[in-house]
């Protein structure tokens, strides 16, 4: 493949990706031709996950590597705090950067399968502030971190939450990608609330194409998005309709994302979970697509 570069120019918006690694080589093909269709959305970079627990350690390196190598797009992988020593971490880290990787989505990270509450590993780095500043420590890493429009669950307060985030920023974080939301006001508040405390870091939108309405009202109450009624009600009845589910879910993220540039905001996070069409098709209508971006803002 050619090496792709996302478009710069200061006044243009951009968009960056997140895949999953794989689990099988169906879900790899899967995968492939998921990236290969949005290539021409000269995302600024594309992240890989890991699982619950650090459970695809192995195949997020995998696979950070070998979009790196074969697509020349910037990609950045996930690190968290589950189930690995300080040195562990710094010694993947450093394969990372050896490996012409530099951006890095530093977590602290769900429980491993089995456990109910977070408990930091021994000798590990214990939240996510630590880790961001580890991994300062082992090189010059672009840093990403993970932000809660509508408070992370776990958190005491939204004045907790957003101690959190500054935390994080102070440790060297560059940016920080939201948790996916549907409710854009308490987004654009969350920045608002954000700015005051002092985090002059970019707050990326995280934004859900949604193909199944059941599984992702589950992710949502787990981590506590909330759901707007007009969007339960747009998709009753359409259990057994995937084509006007589709459909549904394209205009809904397109008239999120077109509010969220209406007011400003110049970057977005796309949650793919491993699909193009849903993820292409909103950028493309709402001018995201490099070859409308000029003519359409």
């Amino acid at each position: 493949m050619t090496e792709i570069s996302p478009d710069t120019a200061e006044n243009d918006p951009w968009v960056s990706l997140e895949f999953s690694p794989p689990k099988s080589e169906k879900m790899e093909q899967s995968l492939w031709a998921a990236i290969k269709r949005l290539i021409p959305l000269r995302p600024k970079f594309v992240s890989v996950t890991y699982g619950a627990g650090g459970s695809t350690r192995e195949r997020t390196h995998n696979t950070v590597r070998h979009i790196q190598s074969e697509t020349k797009m910037a990609t950045a992988a996930h690190l968290t705090c589950v189930g690995a020593t300080r040195s562990e971490v710094d010694q993947v880290a450093q394969d990372y950067w050896d490996s012409g990787i530099r951006h890095v989505v530093a977590l602290r990270g769900d429980p491993p399968d089995g456990e109910t509450s977070y408990q930091p590993h021994d000798g590990g780095y214990a939240y996510a502030a630590d880790l961001v500043a580890g991994l300062k420590n082992v090189a010059d890493f672009e840093i990403s971190v993970a932000a809660y429009p509508e408070v992370h669950p776990e958190a005491t307060s939204a004045q907790d939450d957003l101690d959190v985030l500054k935390a994080k920023v102070d440790a060297g974080a560059t940016r920080a990608i939201t948790q996916f939301f549907f409710d854009n006001e308490k987004y654009l508040r969350f920045v608002d609330r954000a700015t005051a405390a002092g985090i002059d870091v970019p707050i990326v939108p995280g934004i859900m194409p949604v193909t199944n309405f059941t599984r992702v009202a589950q992710f949502a109450d787990k981590c506590g998005a909330s759901i707007p009624p007009a969007m339960a009600e747009a998709f009753a009845g359409l259990e057994d309709d995937p084509e006007t589910r589709r459909q549904v879910a394209s205009d809904l993220a397109a008239d999120q994302c077109q509010e969220l540039l209406d007011r400003g905001i110049k970057f977005f996070h796309f949650y793919t979970l491993n699909r193009a069409d849903l993820t292409f098709a909103i950028c493309h209508s709402v001018g995201l697509a490099p070859d409308r971006r000029r003519t359409t803002r």
